[in-house]
């Protein structure tokens, strides 16, 4: 085996099929509700499932899709603009696990795969209130998002 996290997967078909069965996810369980709206609020769900399989298939040492779409793999860039609660970083990784989960993904490398997506999602938790303005509480305490 090459090392790479996609072989580790079976390949793209396997990433599509984990995008795939993750969007599923999000549009039907309780936890994916705000993860929804904010889909919602962006370019829709049907944009999310093409583009993180693009990104996934690069991040997990594929091809680059994304990277040769929109020429940049800046996971905080793309979400910059959206408001992530603890609670929103969550319930995505709640998601990614159940995905994952029916996928019957696991091992050593999955696990270290969960690490990964948990440590991503928390990074773009971000103190930014209704749609990219900065909630009161961070106004209050005069903490600028530029």
């Amino acid at each position: 085996m090459s090392g790479r996290m996609i072989d580790a997967l079976g390949g793209e078909e396997a990433v599509r099929e984990l995008v795939e069965t993750f969007y599923d996810l999000i549009e039907t369980l309780p936890e994916g509700e705000n993860l929804r709206r904010l889909h919602r609020r962006g370019q829709g769900i049907g944009n999310a499932r093409v583009e993180q399989f693009n990104f996934l298939c690069a991040f997990l040492g594929g091809r680059k899709y994304y990277l040769e779409k929109h020429g940049h793999m800046d996971v905080k860039l793309m979400h910059e603009h959206v408001p992530i609660s603890p609670e929103d970083a969550e319930n995505w990784l709640f998601c990614m696990d159940r995905a994952l989960e029916q996928l019957n993904h696991r091992g050593d490398q999955i696990d270290r795969l969960r690490a990964i997506f948990r440590r991503v999602a928390l990074i773009l938790v971000n103190d930014l209130g209704e749609w990219g303005r900065p909630s009161q509480s961070a106004e209050a305490a005069g903490i600028s998002s530029t």
